[in-house]
């Protein structure tokens, strides 16, 4: 299975490489079967590249009170078990921050915790002269997507000004720019106003971030690259007005690429942000949920390539961190957990009519791996690939949920949904990680993945 269709292969690995893809029932694919260690039959399982999630956030201080619940270590296990091989995190600076420190901090926190293979983007909060200058280093050390936030003035907010600057670095050095487009600075007058008024509960999380200023911003970050020639990478995308502004750059044959992620495909503020107390709050992230239609757009979107690829932007917390927004929607902690689901989640497009299975794959494994420099070494079943393989049950049902999961949090945004598709076993550089539904993966074996640059970029 890869992103160009489906075909029937004997799959080779030799240590933690794919040797060779060979015809079944043909001499050769025989004689590598006598002499492998072991083999395993695949027959009615997908064989497909192991996931690429390239957005999470673990182990993430967010505030004094509170920290995302999945270290590098839990967060990886959970990937694994939803057939995700190799996930891309962020070295975090925020206002004030040394860039350099926050590299060695992220990497202090990974070494010798992850079970699956890792790599780091830089997220500058704090777009300095002297962080300009790190760009270039970061690079070299396999660092090459650059992360910048149109929203949250005051900690990790960079004007245009200073997009701009960093844009122009990435023209020439080759990186990929990655942003935040929500307007940030009209989201804060919103928020203050709604709760001048009275108007605390959840679902005004979702009310103060309006999908217009999603596509305001989103326009705004396009026409900054243009203006520096630097390629630009949406992340999250949630609104149907910063489709539209992605559609229309894509169409002028522009570096313009785009993520969305599970939650807006499935999530809506009608039914879930609306409900009260935690079971509002569990569904607080940015952007926000919207509304139903939003969706219908976005599954168009992936199918149509104008979204490229599928992240989880996970960012999971327990239930006594989202209670701190209880009286304030402001205090609670954004994000919720996706990084066990995602490949199941998608898969369920497959079976709903939304994508074929090529699509599958290649919003999930492949496109990420090429965009972000990882492939071939990443996200295709190839000869001289690594071998993250992962063997799917296209018919398994199964129910998500608090009781069945293995990210660290106690609460769940996918409680009681109902999927057709379940991973069966996960090869991480040929060493199995999940065996016939069983974790088999060991701490710390997970490599850091020293990054090349885009080769989708024309």
């Amino acid at each position: 299975m890869s992103s160009t269709g489906v075909s029937s292969a004997d799959v080779v690995v030799e240590g933690e490489t794919i040797e060779a893809l060979l015809a079944p029932g043909s001499s050769l694919a025989a004689s590598a079967a006598e002499s492998a260690e072991r083999v395993i039959d695949a027959t009615g399982r997908y064989v497909v590249p192991g996931g690429v999630d390239v957005h999470t956030h673990l182990a993430l201080e967010m505030s004094p009170e509170a920290t995302v619940s999945d270290s590098f270590e839990t967060g990886t296990v959970a990937a694994a078990w939803g057939g995700t091989t190799t996930v891309v995190d962020f070295c975090n600076q925020t206002l004030g921050d040394d860039v350099r420190r926050s590299v060695d901090e992220q990497f202090a926190k990974a070494e010798g915790q992850c079970v699956i293979d890792y790599a780091f983007h830089m997220s500058m909060g704090d777009v300095t002269d002297s962080a300009l200058k790190e760009m270039p280093t970061l690079i070299d050390e396999g660092i090459t997507s650059f992360k910048y936030y149109m929203a949250y003035p005051g900690h990790v907010y960079s004007d245009d000004g200073q997009i701009l600057r960093a844009m122009q670095v990435a023209a020439e050095t080759g990186a990929m720019v990655m942003v935040h487009a929500e307007n940030g600075i009209a989201i804060d007058v919103l928020r203050e106003q709604a709760v001048e008024r009275g108007n605390t509960d959840p679902v005004w999380h979702g009310r103060t971030r309006p999908s217009e200023l999603e596509g305001e911003a989103t326009h705004r970050a396009i026409s900054l690259a243009a203006v520096a020639g630097a390629p630009v990478y949406i992340v999250h995308l949630s609104a149907t007005e910063a489709l539209a502004e992605v559609a229309a750059a894509r169409d002028r044959g522009r570096n313009v690429f785009a993520e969305t992620c599970p939650q807006y495909l499935y999530l809506s503020i009608e039914d879930h942000l609306t409900q009260e107390g935690i079971d509002g709050l569990t569904y607080v992230c940015s952007p926000p949920l919207r509304e139903h239609h939003h969706s219908g757009s976005l599954w168009t979107g992936l199918r149509a390539d104008d979204l490229s690829v599928v992240s989880t932007d996970h960012c999971p917390f327990c239930e006594k961190d989202k209670l701190l927004g209880i009286d304030d929607f402001r205090l609670t902690p954004n994000g919720l957990g996706s990084i066990e689901h995602r490949m199941d989640l998608i898969h369920q497009g497959v079976v709903d009519g939304h994508l074929s299975i090529a699509r599958w794959v290649e919003t999930c494994s492949t496109t990420p791996a090429r965009l972000f420099g990882m492939y071939p070494k990443k996200g295709v079943i190839a000869p001289g690939s690594d071998a993250d393989v992962v063997i799917y049950d296209p018919s398994r049902r199964h129910t998500l949920g608090v009781e069945s999961h293995h990210m660290n949090s106690d609460i769940s945004a996918w409680q009681g949904f109902d999927l057709t598709g379940a991973v069966e076993t996960v090869m991480s550089r040929g060493q199995m990680v999940i065996d016939n539904g069983k974790f088999v993966g060991r701490t710390g074996r997970g490599r850091f993945v020293k990054r090349g640059l885009s080769d989708l970029l024309i």
